[in-house]
């Protein structure tokens, strides 16, 4: 299906994407001074378990090499607390699970910290493979281009992304930030909690069974989706996502405004109020990937917020949130929490990092030496976004009369209502036909 053709853009705003260090994340950071020269001192173990606070210093290692890192503790974007989980001692248990960090930039970032190397008798620490995190993850389709293995990140070919309206559920894009949990759902339950309501602790067969079931046609995208393209004009870290960090599939669940107000909650609430998710995916100190919304959208008729369990006509996959995930349309897809275990109302948004130190848009002169996460809101609706699918750039293309394919979407449920294509440089334009499902007004939820 040929549908929704358009013109590049650029977003305006440099996204700081998660930490270098620890959080799940994909951003990077500035060393804070320059290491002391060779040759190094050599220290064992022993030495370095010496070095776990502030007060003491905090060291780590990684190979043979020894590193001072007290200066950065506090600057990690991960959390102080993350960092000093591997305090005295080696990084690659931490890394095995933030695979992320096993990049160039961040070796060469750590290195700044250098003091010095292991003993030539204290070899590195034998990898375990039966203490591997993300050895249970399920498997994935070979036609995913892979982003990042271990947590797994991964985009549909582009070319394939507008061939159908609705994407398959092998080939829907996937950010994963933890390894992928194993859920049982004959035990699995869903607790709703929170002032002025009941607690609810719910079975996926209750979920199922007392709350009608409602559909939504609904576009997810990462918020870092282009982000190789943001690159060619200036340098960002991350993850290197193309044009295919999004996606689109038909959800079936539970409203979540139905869960809420059978709990006892209320329509609405004075002053500001959050519903918050926690996933059963966690971090090496059993801290869940957490996010939250607006009260106002969690219980909005019109906002179309799921705690869903089908996709595409079909249960969840694991790497999309099996057995229930939230659905968020109009939203980045961060606030989309899978494998939702628990929703909280709270006077306060998530405590997650991901809520309060990640997925925030700051001006370009921002770096992570001046970055202050409180000034600026954690992102919800994103701008429109547009791509063209076919042909691909330095495709070969046939001389003659040529289809070009694309999408484009808009969050907050706003309707994109008219593509421009130019072939010359914007030299001249023609109007994209557009294709896919007609929206409701205000409820313009997919591509």
């Amino acid at each position: 299906m040929d549908f929704f053709l358009l013109f590049f853009f650029f977003f305006p705003l440099l996204f700081l994407l998660l930490g270098c260090w620890g959080g799940g994340g994909e951003g990077s950071c500035s060393a804070a001074q320059a290491p002391p020269a060779p040759p190094y001192p050599r220290y064992t173990r022993e030495e370095v378990g010496r070095h776990r606070s502030p007060q003491d210093r905090v060291w780590v290692t990684h190979g043979t090499e020894v590193f001072d890192v007290t200066d950065f503790v506090e600057l990690h974007p991960g959390g102080a607390d993350k960092l000093l989980l591997a305090a005295g001692g080696p990084l690659e248990p931490f890394w095995a699970l933030y695979a992320v960090h096993n990049q160039p930039h961040v070796l060469e970032l750590l290195r700044e910290y250098k003091v010095g190397e292991l003993s030539p008798e204290e070899a590195p620490p034998a990898p375990d493979a039966t203490q591997d995190p993300f050895a249970g993850d399920p498997p994935r389709h070979p036609a995913l281009r892979v982003n990042s293995q271990k947590p797994f990140n991964a985009e549909p070919p582009a070319e394939l992304l507008a061939e159908r309206f609705l994407t398959p559920n092998e080939l829907f894009f996937t950010r994963n930030h933890l390894p992928v949990p194993a859920v049982d759902p004959s035990s699995y339950r869903l607790r709703v909690e929170g002032p002025g309501g009941r607690a609810l602790s719910l079975s996926l067969a209750e979920l199922r069974s007392r709350f009608p079931k409602h559909e939504v046609t609904a576009t997810l995208q990462c918020a870092g989706n282009r982000r190789t393209e943001m690159s060619r004009v200036r340098p960002v870290k991350g993850l290197a996502w193309d044009i295919g960090a999004i996606s689109t599939a038909r959800w079936g669940g539970a409203r979540l405004r139905d869960v809420l107000l059978h709990a006892g909650f209320a329509e609405e609430r004075e002053g500001e109020w959050h519903v918050c998710f926690e996933g059963l995916d966690t971090d090496v100190g059993g801290a869940p990937y957490g996010a939250s919304i607006p009260y106002g959208r969690a219980l909005s008729p019109a906002a179309d917020v799921l705690l869903a369990y089908e996709m595409n006509g079909e249960e969840l996959p694991r790497d999309h949130g099996f057995p229930v995930r939230v659905v968020v349309p109009g939203v980045v897809g961060a606030r989309s929490v899978k494998w939702v275990q628990r929703v909280a109302v709270s006077p306060a948004e998530s405590p997650s990092h991901w809520q309060r130190n990640d997925y925030k848009g700051f001006c370009p002169s921002v770096d992570w030496d001046t970055v202050d996460y409180t000034t600026a809101p954690a992102i919800q609706e994103l701008p429109v976004q547009s791509a063209i699918t076919h042909p691909r750039p330095g495709a070969a293309v046939p001389e003659g009369e040529l289809t070009v394919k694309g999408y484009a979407w808009s969050g907050g449920g706003r309707e994109v209502v008219r593509v421009d294509v130019s072939l010359d440089g914007g030299r001249s334009w023609r109007v994209a036909r557009l294709a896919g499902e007609r929206p409701a007004p205000g409820r313009a939820w997919a591509w």
